[in-house]
């Protein structure tokens, strides 16, 4: 096997496994311990990615378990696709480990949570070199319990603890649906293997409806991962968690594994027309969904966390409209400006300590770096022309249009104008105007912070030059692979120019609510209606009485039945026993006589009951 290759994930194990042994004696020593083993897999990662820039996809696999005729594997698989997540995961994570140097600096478990950031990383590395479903699954589910314990860091708030077991538990349900479509894809063709999987599929030995199934199963996973509706309320709670972990969860990581996974499975879903509609579907109706309710949202962390939701709900209506490259290119690009856009909500916090965006205010000429830095950023998500997210989403409205799919499409461009908007109404609010809160000390970041938010902005500006109308790098790139049929989509004129202007139009309003104050505000003028987005559509409080309530009110049910009816039933046989052996008792005295005149009265009764069944007292 190719040392270069299992090393990447390796790395990061071992920077968990030292810290958790070593942590308090190398204190803040450990910061460098996670961050130059975290670039050591970022170095090998690129190395892997520029081999596999015209080179043949590589798979090494070992016996793990054999029974009967059936031989389960381990190894690596490194394709075009997981190649380029290998570096994204691991160039997010290092820059997360480098600002959280900076920002986690006064914390009392310092060591701990570096080496929680180790053990995610790790987790993320191995499903995405995984060769086989079975593989996935086992760091699939590793990576759920990294995020669990970085969720709950700050364990001894309540609102930590919650956050983590919603998303432990939101994520498990949709865990379930991968587990049984991964059970029965191996049921239908006795391997967990992808390409044996894709074979059988372009084979026919899959039946049309055992294909729709499974893949829905599996999109079932990767609606909990990333958190489509209706399994996304975990994500905006996951907020609880340090800043750091929501650049990370939120931009290239956790949430980025569901999408990763429909990709992957990407053979499968296009053998099955129902399948793709579903993905495409359940991502249109995510995005504008998220959209709406991040127009009215407080937290500075929970507006970016809807915005979250909304750009992956995009990334799945790209994958349900054929659009796999158009995909994985928003996946690329959403890593740089997401985790940018988070860590400038980091360092906006470190500085004035508040999460209220109506606290804040007037903070362009105080945070030199952080300021410009988020601009670029919503501008990038916003869809400005030149900026990463610009290309990215063109080439998603492209593949939806493409795709016949004329509904989806224009639901798409709306809840472009939404993320514009509410990205603006988020950075003025914050950066421009005058003070709304107490800001006596505000001064910029570090350089640990602030260098890996420059990084990022970099990145932001160049990203999407990697996939334009003039140079498809990314798109030759992962056409590379033979297992899939990617549909190249011609853009038309006017979609860039559509979605540019909903963009623009999107800022401009913003610009004159929230600058000029020329037009009302929306919570002035619809109060009913931004209650309702404000407190999300309710969707947590329908869950909370229907399923949790629901379920608390039916196990007490189930409670009283036991103990009055059951146990009652159970008390009332045991008491006539006890009432048949108390009187049966009595008769066990001792006593001789007693004994001998029960024989003679028994004895008595029988020549009775003899003497009339033979008719003589008839």
């Amino acid at each position: 096997m190719n040392p270069l290759i299992w090393i990447i994930p390796v790395l990061p194990l071992l920077s968990f496994v030292l810290l958790l042994l070593f942590g308090r004696r190398l204190k803040e020593a450990s910061a460098h311990v996670g961050a130059l083993l975290t670039l050591g897999s970022l170095v090998l990662s690129i190395v892997v990615l520029l081999n596999q820039w015209g080179g043949e996809p590589v798979k090494e696999t070992l016996s793990w378990l054999t029974f009967g005729e059936t031989t389960l594997s381990a190894g690596y698989l490194v394709n075009p696709l997981n190649a380029l997540m290998l570096v994204i995961v691991s160039l997010v994570s290092f820059l997360v480990q480098v600002y959280s140097g900076g920002y986690m600096h006064d914390d009392d478990r310092f060591p701990i949570f570096f080496a929680y950031l180790g053990l995610f990383t790790f987790a993320m590395l191995g499903l995405v070199l995984s060769p086989n479903l079975l593989q996935l699954y086992v760091f699939w589910e590793l990576v759920g319990v990294g995020s669990f314990l970085l969720i709950g860091y700050y364990f001894y708030k309540r609102e930590a603890r919650s956050a983590a077991k919603k998303a432990f538990i939101m994520t498990r349900i949709g865990d379930v649906g991968l587990f049984i479509g991964m059970i029965l894809l191996f049921w239908q063709v006795g391997s967990f293997e992808f390409d044996e999987i894709f074979a059988a599929v372009e084979a026919g030995e899959i039946s049309e409806g055992w294909i729709t199934l499974t893949a829905i199963l599996i999109f079932v996973g990767a609606i909990g991962k990333s958190g489509q509706f209706p399994l996304h309320t975990w994500l905006p709670d996951a907020m609880e968690g340090p800043t750091p972990v929501s650049a990370l969860i939120h931009a290239a990581t956790m949430v980025a594994a569901g999408v990763y996974l429909v990709a992957a499975m990407f053979p499968l879903f296009q053998a099955s027309e129902a399948a793709l509609t579903t993905v495409a579907v359940v991502g249109g109706f995510t995005a504008i969904f998220a959209a709406t309710i991040g127009l009215a949202q407080a937290d500075i962390k929970r507006v970016l966390a809807y915005s979250t939701v909304s750009q992956l709900g995009y990334m799945m209506l790209a994958l349900g409209s054929s659009g796999y490259v158009a995909g994985v290119f928003h996946l690329t690009t959403h890593a740089f400006f997401k985790a940018l856009l988070f860590l400038a909500a980091g360092s906006v916090i470190h500085a004035v300590h508040t999460q209220n965006i109506h606290e804040m205010g007037g903070l362009w000429k105080k945070m030199k770096w952080t300021a410009p830095l988020f601009l670029i950023g919503a501008m990038a998500i916003s869809g400005v022309p030149g900026l990463s997210g610009f290309f990215s989403k063109d080439e998603i409205l492209a593949a939806t249009y493409a795709d016949g799919r004329f509904g989806l499409f224009w639901i798409a461009v709306i809840a472009a104008f939404l993320t514009a908007f509410y990205m603006f109404r988020l950075f003025f609010l914050v950066f421009t105007g005058e003070s709304r809160g107490i800001q006596e000390k505000v001064k910029e970041s570090p350089v640990s912070m602030t260098f890996p938010m420059i990084v990022l902005g970099i990145l932001a500006l160049i990203g999407g030059l990697i996939n334009t109308p003039f140079a498809t790098y990314l798109s030759d790139f992962l056409a590379q692979n033979e297992a899939l049929e990617i549909h190249h989509h011609e853009t038309r004129w006017w979609i860039p120019v559509v979605a540019t202007g909903v963009s623009l139009l999107g800022i401009l309003m913003a610009w004159l609510v929230y600058v000029k104050k020329k037009v009302t505000r929306f919570s002035e003028s619809a109060p009913d209606l931004h209650y309702i987005l404000l407190n999300k559509y309710f969707i947590d409080e329908t869950y909370d009485y229907s399923f949790v309530k629901g379920t608390r009110a039916l196990s007490y049910f189930w409670y009283y039945i036991d103990r009055f009816v059951v146990e009652g039933l159970v008390g009332l046989v045991t008491g006539i026993v006890g009432w048949f052996s108390k009187i049966g008792s009595r008769f066990q005295n001792g006593q001789v006589q007693l004994y001998s005149s029960v024989a003679f009265a028994g004895m008595a009764i029988l020549l009775l009951v003899v003497a009339w069944i033979g008719g003589y007292l008839t």
